[in-house]
């Protein structure tokens, strides 16, 4: 078999941890991460890290997700849902409930696979620019386009979306656990939206004594999950677009400590991790990535995204222990093609 791709983006790792490799920087996690990681629990005491996922509320986020809709499995032309089960035998005492949900996998507190954002690159060197993902996988060959139905209802519209490469199962095989690294940029910046970049984040970490080594799994609080809980379902416009830290993606040495610190997976509790839209490019250049962030982890370096977590109980207890690191237990569901998965993280301190 021939070597997928022959040129690689300036700046990745592809190929390092081998040609087929679909974990990029999870390869990290290596037993010994994982029992350095346990070394940091000395409480035993637990945090849930994902929000309810009828969270954010609406869909003024991001219109094309819609939250979490309910329906009763049927058992005999009935709803099977606070059913009886004498209706088959009237001796029978039980009395059952079976759901179902259609679920936007990225609504609420989630996982990106590599599979969520790749780019357009001219990986085999034949001067045509492929739709390309991480390590050279591309979707021409490893991705199956969904069919259009026409009139459908509302996500019944494109049926057979998914991929068969870098889909969130090969996360969730991986058995995602390892130190987690708190950064709070909350307790810095409060509640503007500020453009964080590198000399903002290295002060932060300075005055908050955080070191973050090679294969950690660093957490960045920003206050936003903490107000999506407080709104109840119901945030404003102006909350959710236009306030509370984000990472600017595009500054250049923000992403040169990404790649150069050997960070594994990169989480906040807001929205994208970088700010959405990002700042335009400081050249002139003919074209370039909308989300410089995702285009650089996802897609150059095979760094998970974890996003819409909630980390401000977690924050908060660090912040009055001096402390900044914890185990972090956090697989996705291992759903066959899926690009994205909910994250229903734990944090053991």
């Amino acid at each position: 078999m021939s070597k997928r791709w022959t040129r690689r983006p300036e700046g990745s790792n592809w190929g390092e941890f081998g040609d087929d490799d679909q974990l990029g920087r999870v390869n990290l996690l290596t037993p010994a991460r994982v029992k350095a990681a346990m070394a940091e629990v000395q409480e035993g005491k637990r945090f849930c890290l994902s929000l309810p996922l009828d969270r954010p509320g609406g869909r003024d986020l991001n219109p094309r997700r819609f939250p979490p809709r309910h329906f009763a499995t049927e058992r005999g032309g009935l709803a099977n849902f606070n059913l009886p089960l004498s209706i088959d035998d009237p001796r029978h005492l039980d009395v059952v409930c079976d759901d179902a949900v259609l679920l936007c996998l990225q609504y609420s507190s989630q996982w990106d696979s590599f599979a969520h954002v790749g780019a357009r690159f001219d990986a085999d060197g034949d001067g045509i620019a492929e739709h390309c993902f991480y390590n050279g996988w591309t979707a021409a060959d490893y991705l199956d386009a969904p069919q259009t139905v026409e009139c459908a209802a509302e996500f019944q519209r494109y049926p057979g979306a998914r991929v068969r490469r870098l889909g969130i199962e090969n996360m969730a095989a991986a058995c995602i656990q390892g130190r987690g690294v708190l950064i709070d940029l909350y307790a810095h910046f409060g509640e503007a939206r500020h453009y964080v970049g590198y000399d903002d984040l290295m002060d932060v970490m300075a005055k908050d004594q955080v070191i973050v080594e090679e294969g950690d799994i660093v957490c960045l609080h920003t206050g936003f999950g903490k107000m999506l809980m407080a709104a109840d379902g119901h945030p404003s416009k102006d909350a959710l677009h236009n306030a509370y830290p984000v990472l600017d993606g595009r500054d250049p040495k923000l992403q040169n400590w990404i790649r150069d610190s050997g960070v594994a997976i990169l989480i906040a509790d807001n929205y994208a991790v970088e700010g959405v839209p990002s700042k335009p490019p400081a050249d002139d250049r003919a074209d370039f990535a909308a989300m410089p962030l995702h285009h650089l982890c996802l897609f150059k370096l095979g760094i998970h995204l974890g996003e819409l977590w909630y980390l401000t109980d977690l924050a908060d207890h660090l912040r009055g222990q001096g402390r900044s690191r914890f185990l972090l237990t956090a697989p996705p569901l291992r759903l066959p093609g899926a690009v994205g998965s909910p994250a229903n993280a734990i944090a053991t301190v």
